[in-house]
């Protein structure tokens, strides 16, 4: 265990969290005025290229503005993960951090932050004839039946996993198949932890659940507008995806996708495109309400970004470069 005063000596980073329409962007730009910051995107949608309005990416002005990391990584028809996340995040903070700057991490994917802080145990990377055997075999008997088998093979896993939920029962039946173990019984395995970092962790928080809603409201409204539909519609042209892909599951992307699958109406789509996104504020509220350390901040409040930069400017902070 490192000492407070080991804990000083070590490179700052800074974390910023929050639920989706939080106002996370536009404190950090602030953060970037008055702090020698580069920003990691800490953000499930924002690694695809080509999802760019769904995902509420930074533009062009903000991207030439202040440096991004971890955006436009992958194509939409490809995998990442959080363990691939923690990997590439801890490479550019030791790369920012040798520029004497500071990294500051941006984003709402709680998943992430919790690898990044804690680790994540050593599941086997994915084998992609695996994989193709599992598929073949729900193609026949379907996912709920695979769901059965799991249930047979890790009870643990099975209990937590919806019996349709293709991705999580596929990789879950895999590392049985892999490590002759139940992955209920991996996950529990001692983490390797390495973060040499002195964490600033804050969140930002409505004190109105409601007002939140309401701006995830226009938020989505105005993600249509600027051509949402349009933006997916072209996915689904260019790249081999479909309504299981990883991608196409994140909030907004699979109520589009349902949509142009004339699945269901425009009206419908809108309304289960809000509900989702502010299911997922709920679930990231869930995350922030089990973290500790975190400095908390009304993101309602009208003088939030002077808030997060005195709180800064009170961390003595210096990248011992």
């Amino acid at each position: 265990m490192l000492s407070q005063h080991n804990v000083a000596k070590l490179p700052p980073a800074i974390l910023l969290m929050g639920p989706t329409a939080s106002g996370k962007s536009n404190a950090a730009m602030e953060i970037a005025q008055h702090f020698p910051v580069e920003i990691i995107s800490v953000d499930s949608a924002q690694v695809y290229r080509e999802m760019n309005i769904g995902s509420a990416k930074p533009d062009q002005h903000t991207l030439a503005a202040v440096p991004h990391h971890l955006i436009d990584l992958i194509n939409p028809d490809e995998h990442y993960s959080a363990a691939q996340f923690r990997k590439d995040a801890l490479t550019r903070m030791d790369e920012i951090t040798a520029k004497g700057k500071i990294p500051l991490l941006v984003g709402g994917t709680m998943l992430y932050f919790k690898a990044l802080k804690e680790g994540l145990s050593e599941l086997p990377p994915a084998d992609n004839s695996l994989r193709k055997e599992i598929e073949m075999v729900a193609e026949k008997k379907g996912w709920p039946e695979m769901h059965q088998m799991l249930s047979q093979l890790d009870p643990v896993s099975a209990a937590r996993i919806k019996p349709h939920d293709s991705q999580r029962i596929q990789r879950a039946l895999e590392v049985c198949y892999l490590t002759g173990r139940p992955m209920s019984a991996v996950l529990t395995q001692p983490k390797n932890i390495s973060l040499p970092y002195q964490l600033i962790s804050m969140a930002l928080l409505p004190n109105d659940r409601k007002i939140l809603h309401q701006r995830i409201l226009l938020r989505f409204e105005r993600m249509l507008e600027m051509g949402l539909i349009d933006e997916v519609r072209t996915i689904r042209d260019q790249y081999c995806v479909n309504a299981e892909t990883p991608s196409m599951r994140c909030v907004g992307y699979r109520q589009v996708y349902m949509y142009l699958d004339n699945l269901i109406s425009l009206t419908t789509m809108k309304d289960m495109g809000i509900a989702a996104t502010r299911q997922l504020a709920k679930r990231q509220l869930t995350w922030l309400r089990g973290m500790t350390g975190l400095q908390e901040f009304d993101c309602l409040a009208e003088n939030l970004s002077q808030q997060v930069i005195a709180y800064l400017q009170t961390m003595n902070l210096t990248t011992n470069n």
